[in-house]
This record gives C-alpha cells, sequence and structure tokens, in this order.
C-alpha cells in the first residue's frame, strides 16, 4: 500500500542539483558504470550535500533515479522526517510500505532491514521489474571480504564492506540462486558506490 502523502514543509529541505541535466546525467553513467563492473567503487564527490540521515551517493542515486513512477520504500527511521520530504519534494516519488510494492528500497538500518528475499524479485513475465535495495553502510572496505564473479568481472573480483549484518552474504548468494529473478543492490558509503547485481556470483573468502 502506497503511503498518503501529507502537506509538505517546505522550511529546511536542503537543495539538490544545481545543473539537474548535467549532474544527474554524470551520476547515471556512474551507476551504470558501477552496474556493469560489480565491485568497482564509484566516485560521487560532486554531488549536493545530502539531507540529515543519508550518505551523499544514496542522495545522489534518488535524486538521479527516483521519479513519480518509482514507489520507494523507506528506511523506518527515514519516515517522517526530512529525508521524506526532501525526497517528495525533488523526486515527486510515492512511498510505500510494502517491500514487494518498492521499485527501490533506501535501507539506513541493516540489522532491523527486511531480508532481501522481502522485495519484489520480479516475475516471468517482468524480472526486469524487481526492486532495487541501496543499502547505505559504513564504508566499502574493511569488512567481510567476499570474492565476486560473473557478467562484467573479468575472473574475479573482491568487496569488502564494512556494516553488513550477519548472515548478509548467504542472503546475497540465495539472491543469486534464483537469478533470473532477485533484487539487485547499490551499496552506497559516503561519497562511495558499488553495485552487486542479481547475476553476481559471490564466495566469502575462507567458505
Amino acid at each position: 500500500m502506497n503511503k498518503p502523502a501529507s502537506p509538505l514543509d517546505l522550511a529546511g529541505i536542503a537543495p539538490a542539483f544545481a545543473d539537474p541535466t548535467r549532474e544527474s546525467q554524470a551520476v547515471f553513467r556512474r551507476i551504470m558504470d558501477a552496474v556493469a563492473r560489480p565491485g568497482t567503487v564509484q566516485e560521487l564527490t560532486f554531488a549536493p550535500d545530502p539531507p540529515q540521515g543519508l550518505h551523499r551517493a544514496t542522495a545522489a542515486v534518488a535524486l538521479t533515479l527516483f521519479d513519480f513512477e518509482t514507489p520507494v520504500w523507506l528506511d523506518p527511521a527515514l519516515r517522517d522526517g526530512g529525508v521524506e520530504a526532501w525526497l517528495r519534494f525533488h523526486c515527486g516519488c510515492p512511498l510505500t510500505n510494502d517491500p514487494r510494492a518498492a521499485a527501490f528500497a533506501i535501507v539506513t538500518d541493516m540489522a532491523a532491514a527486511p531480508v532481501l528475499a522481502a522485495f519484489n524479485e520480479g516475475d516471468a513475465k517482468y524480472p526486469d521489474r524487481s526492486t532495487t535495495a541501496i543499502l547505505q553502510i559504513p564504508a566499502l572496505d574493511g569488512g567481510q571480504a567476499a570474492v565476486l564473479a560473473g557478467p562484467g568481472i573479468k575472473g574475479q573480483a573482491q568487496l569488502a564492506p564494512r556494516g553488513l549484518p550477519e548472515g548478509f552474504w548467504a542472503q546475497v548468494q540465495a539472491n543469486r540462486a534464483r537469478f533470473q529473478f532477485g533484487v539487485d543492490l547499490l551499496l552506497a558509503a559516503g561519497d562511495q558506490l558499488a553495485a552487486l547485481p542479481r547475476s553476481t556470483r559471490v564466495t566469502i573468502q575462507g567458505d
């Protein structure tokens, strides 16, 4: 169910792109490069300052990909506050409380997040209409190392995101096992962005 929109309080809403066309195109290229080459890290230092609660990379992705046709599931910590108002004002996106109805999701509290399988995995007719989940974490290094393989990766790549909950990589592996269905993941940390498409195979070092 989509959440009914309440009147917007425009006071204090942070600005978005100064040059929307040029800057959104630049962010879009970096998102596409991250998706095409899983495990690579893209820098989004040029993006505008985000509202409190979002990292710069998360906000830049939202400004670029969200619109009035993309239902968004927000982490409960972000609802009914500045982030929600900022998204509604700049993106016009409808908000939903149902993970399975979401085209995009923003997750900031990884410990309390729904499991990946709770989001829309697509269906036989429209496998591309699954949820893209933006997971906001402390850093893209310093965590448990995962070896990545699959489309867009020459040989192998490695990524060690920090701040992921126990059992997260098992969820990613289960997500991959359902391919062509499954959710796609964007990992946002500060100014940085990486992608884990559903087609990426993950092996945890030491397994």
